[in-house]
């Protein structure tokens, strides 16, 4: 096995955080909901058709809906009933942006791969995008089949390649071709090209 293209894979997630789902406020969240549409209790209340001082008590923690309030309350805000009790991610993190440009990617090089790490600034990424040489000409020169967890999808920038997995037969992939597959699924790339192939790898992360 390749373990150091699996081991990039693994140090990435375990930069992360484990998710961490706390008790959903209701009213927290039907105000949240509200004021990410700039309405007022009285329009919000107006477009649910409840009356303001149900939906303030709501809001407050004051009273618990009946169901046929709370689908008023989903059809007002033209979601539905389970978006209410949906909280949204506590690690979100708007207006994030990670520029890398040519040949600044943090390289790891392997005697079958040249991995170049994109968007490394950024952390608790959700997908690891990586652009890769192959130098690898021969199934025979892996330990192995590489495995790791999440979903993975490959574009072929540069350069001819065969793709192998475990449970499908090989497949060749030209420039402009590419492919997305289970990761924990077996799987190996060579190059069939005269020079070493390059590709855009992207991994997921959770």
């Amino acid at each position: 096995m390749d373990e150091k293209h699996t081991s990039i894979v693994r140090i990435a997630r375990e930069n992360g955080t484990e998710g961490h789902v706390e008790p959903l406020n209701l009213g927290e969240r039907v105000r949240e909901l509200r004021k990410s549409r700039n309405w007022t209790l009285e329009q919000a209340a107006k477009q649910a058709g409840l009356a303001r001082s149900t939906l303030s008590k709501v809001e407050n923690g004051q009273m618990s809906p009946t169901y046929e309030a709370l689908k008023k309350l989903a059809e007002g805000l033209e979601i539905s009933v389970p978006q209410l009790f949906t909280a949204p991610s506590k690690v979100q993190v708007n207006g994030r942006m990670s520029i890398t440009k040519v040949g600044e990617g943090e390289a790891h090089a392997t005697t079958t791969y040249e991995h170049e790490l994109l968007g490394n600034a950024l952390t608790k990424k959700q997908m690891l995008p990586y652009r890769a040489t192959i130098r690898a000409r021969s199934i025979d020169e892996f330990d192995g089949w590489v495995r790791h967890d999440g979903e993975e999808f490959l574009y072929v920038l540069t350069g001819v390649v065969k793709l192998y997995t475990e449970f499908y037969e090989p497949v060749e992939l030209r420039r402009g071709d590419s492919a997305y597959y289970d990761a924990t699924m077996g799987h190996n790339v060579i190059s069939t090209s005269a020079e070493d192939a390059s590709i855009l790898w992207v991994t997921s992360l959770t």
